[in-house]
């Protein structure tokens, strides 16, 4: 496949879709099944978007394994290979996974698959941006976190003893950027799907969506 980016590659963690481990934040509003069903609503959408343009490789880093039929069929289905998560919390799984890649590739982006709000656009800026001079790339997120991270460059300080799932997580990636003097370059804010609030704003983007 001729990529606009064959230099870059893209990330996408994602969980398999276990019922009562997915979305469990958005339980009780919805049952274990349905939060699984979102899951896969959520990760399927990310997977079209990731591979709807041959921006670049895109590689699935799937937990709590790789054989899950949901994976199997992604792989099936999408332009993507499939790898495992490894590592005792997310800092080290994402930390593994980017150092991992930039092994064979110059520039590296990582997603998670609950972010309705990013685009292609947003991927292929977000790839184009990193350069010898800017080694980091991030995309805030509305609730403290970030929804993409980018590197051309091993940066294990953004993923070590970090406040994950805390309002506080892009703060702190600021200080640390600054502090180790990584030039780092901030995508426009994106939403994430988290809260019930979250779902139901998910529900009407998604209905303006189909209307269109």
């Amino acid at each position: 496949m001729n990529y606009q980016y064959p230099n870059a590659v893209l990330l996408i963690f994602c969980k398999a879709p276990l019922t009562g481990q997915v979305n469990t934040r958005l339980m009780p509003d919805l049952t274990a099944e349905q939060a699984a069903q979102l899951h896969c609503e959520l990760s399927l959408n990310t997977l079209q978007r990731a591979t709807q343009q041959p921006l670049c490789p895109v590689q699935l880093w799937c937990t709590p394994s790789i054989d899950h039929d949901f994976f199997i069929t992604a792989e099936q289905h999408y332009p993507l290979t499939r790898h495992l998560q490894q590592g005792a919390d997310l800092g080290e799984r994402m930390n593994h996974a980017l150092s991992i890649a930039l092994k064979n590739y110059q520039r590296a982006i990582l997603i998670g698959c609950d972010c309705p709000s990013l685009t292609p656009h947003d991927l292929a800026t977000a790839i184009s941006i990193l350069n010898k001079t800017t080694t980091a790339v991030i995309a805030p997120a509305e609730d403290g976190g970030y929804v993409l991270i980018g590197v051309n460059r091993p940066h294990p300080e953004l993923f070590s003893e970090m406040p994950w799932s805390n309002p506080q997580l892009m703060a702190e990636t600021r200080t640390r950027c600054q502090q180790q003097r990584i030039n780092y370059y901030e995508l426009a804010m994106q939403w994430d799907v988290d809260t019930p609030a979250d779902l139901a704003r998910y529900r009407r983007w998604r209905n303006e969506l189909f209307k269109n």
